[in-house]
């Protein structure tokens, strides 16, 4: 059973899968988990395989969604990206990392896309 965190952000997922859809993104995969992290969304854009991450927030009180991807999280979907790529034969194939950030303060969420949010680096 899921505590009220974890089913807020279920829901922001679904959001952004359902958003991403929209604007022409194919979801491959939602909740890909390693030891080493976890990608909430695989996509393709195009030619262009997506690993995005969901940022979801009731309120800017603690901060914007944007603010919340720090750099510990983006190593770990990096790590979990890799091997991802290694594991799916992927390899060759161009990535990039999209973050959703998704603010939920009146009765329609504010959506927003940002493509190259970070790179392998």
């Amino acid at each position: 059973m899921l505590n009220p965190f974890q089913r807020f952000g279920r829901r922001a997922e679904a959001l952004a899968a359902r958003h991403l859809k929209e604007n022409g993104y194919k979801i491959l995969q939602k909740n890909y988990r390693t030891r080493s992290g976890e990608i909430d969304l695989i996509a393709l854009d195009g030619e262009v395989l997506v690993f995005v991450e969901v940022k979801a927030r009731r309120s800017e009180r603690f901060g914007t969604p944007k603010e919340a991807l720090s750099i510990q999280k983006q190593r770990k979907i990096v790590l979990t990206a890799r091997h991802y790529l290694k594991e799916s034969g992927k390899q060759e194939i161009r990535v990039r990392f999209d973050m959703v950030s998704i603010l939920m303060t009146g009765s329609v969420p504010a959506i927003e896309v940002v493509k190259n949010a970070f790179d392998i680096g």
